[in-house]
């Protein structure tokens, strides 16, 4: 199922449980990409870059969502 940025971007706002998966889904997939960092610097950037971060990622983690949910 196709899903486009405004149906990501309410099922993000109106399903707490998603939400919480997908912010953790786009954090460890961030985490991923800076692996030089200690915990407490991958936590502060985290806080900056969060925003864009769970905008960017909408549509790709509400599609995670679902695929996972499909698969189990």
């Amino acid at each position: 199922m196709s899903i486009n940025m405004h149906a990501a971007r309410t099922a993000l706002n109106n399903d707490a449980e998603l939400r919480q998966w997908a912010e953790q889904w786009l954090k460890n997939k961030e985490r991923a990409t800076q692996p030089a960092m200690t915990d407490e610097e991958f936590d502060k950037h985290w806080l900056y870059v969060r925003p864009e971060k769970m905008h960017e990622g909408a549509i790709e983690a509400v599609a995670a969502y679902q695929q996972r949910n499909e698969d189990h």
